[in-house]
């Protein structure tokens, strides 16, 4: 599929990379591709050439890339820490709820 796509986009001018990510869980493509191109006419008319067209069965939507935007921080974002799971270094003791009420009342 990346050389149809690099072979496909080549005939609007030079490409120098094409990137398909991938779903993390599956390992399959996610259904859209990144292209890069030595200059901005050739993405332009890449643009203007294959917006709408079939690919093997598939409509493209060929845009430029936007930047992509600020998402606030969360849980299993990654912060000066290293990561959001602190392991045994944990302010939570290991144990089920029933062994950790026992061992605070002293049985």
């Amino acid at each position: 599929m990346r050389s149809d796509i690099e072979g496909l986009f080549a005939q609007s001018g030079g490409v120098i990379d094409v990137s398909i990510p991938t779903d993390r869980d599956t390992g399959r493509p996610r259904g859209f591709a990144f292209v890069e191109f030595v200059d901005e006419p050739s993405a332009m008319k890449a643009i203007e050439m294959f917006d709408g067209y079939d690919l093997q069965g598939r409509t493209l939507r060929v845009n430029l890339a936007e930047k992509q935007q600020q998402r606030p921080r969360s849980f299993s974002d990654s912060g000066p820490s290293g990561g959001g799971y602190q392991g045994s270094r944990g302010s939570k003791p290991k144990g089920s709820r029933r062994n950790i009420r026992a061992q605070k009342r002293g049985y």
